[in-house]
């Protein structure tokens, strides 16, 4: 793939991360700021000193989510775009429209739902301000194993597809991949700071929303960089019929006059 191809799919990417973004702040705004608001107003009844609002909520909630969430996409895109290029031609036979799909629910899996599911997103007011640091660092190391565990299973499928058949050397490679995230889930500690009184249906609406936030942005970006990345790799031929009709046109009117 030459400099130009690359270049242009990083630019539709971007575009496409844009537009995941804007879709992801839609869900963002209606179902993850409600639950937010509820949390802080949970932590604003249980904390007897109050400090100086910087930014306020309001700035937080619409121009903050969405600086936050653009950027954010875009980067993704850009980054998503860059991982599409290496991987087309070398995940299987799949059109373009197919890999960016293939790679959009792979990145969602382990980027995202793998990590979620071992330290799970909370609102505000949940967890100790002290351990935030070592919070943060097993998310991003879970995040980490989770992605190099999924290449990793990748290869394996490839290498092992000519003697087993791509079918159950894909089932292989899912096998050892949920093999070795357990044994992750298994030796890294677990982080329960949820207090005894929060509402636990708060708590569970939170997650769903970071999840839905999530799934629209991974999915929304694959059908829209899908569409782009096929118009520029595989665009469609023109309508013979169409085409004849150009040619022919001024050959008939030349023969008239």
């Amino acid at each position: 793939m030459n400099s130009a191809t690359v270049r242009s799919l990083l630019v539709r990417g971007m575009l496409a991360g844009l537009g995941a973004g804007l879709l992801a702040l839609i869900v963002a705004y209606l179902l993850g700021e409600p639950r937010v608001d509820a949390a802080i107003a949970y932590e604003d009844a249980h904390t007897a000193e109050h400090g100086m609002e910087i930014v306020s909520r309001s700035l937080q909630s619409t121009a903050g989510l969405a600086t936050g969430v653009l950027v954010y996409g875009v980067s993704l895109g850009g980054i998503a775009a860059l991982a599409y290029c290496f991987a087309l031609g070398r995940v299987g036979r799949f059109s373009p429209r197919a890999t960016a799909l293939l790679l959009s629910g792979v990145a969602l899996l382990a980027v995202y739902v793998v990590p979620f599911l071992k330290y799970p997103a909370n609102p505000p007011s949940v967890g100790d301000p002290e351990t935030i640091g070592k919070r943060t660092t097993l998310y991003f190391l879970m995040m980490a194993l989770s992605v190099l565990l999924a290449i990793a299973s990748v290869i394996v499928g490839k290498r092992l597809a000519p003697r087993l058949g791509t079918w159950y050397a894909t089932v292989v490679a899912i096998l050892g991949f949920g093999v070795a995230i357990g044994l992750a889930y298994t030796f890294l500690p677990a982080v329960n700071e949820v207090p005894e009184d929060f509402s636990a249906t708060l708590l569970w609406q939170f997650r769903l929303a970071a999840l839905a936030i999530q799934l629209t942005l991974w999915a929304s970006f694959g059908l829209l960089f899908g569409h782009l990345a096929e118009r520029l790799l595989a665009p469609k031929p023109e309508p013979a019929a169409a085409a004849t009709g150009r040619g022919t046109a001024p050959e008939a009117a030349a023969s008239v006059h």
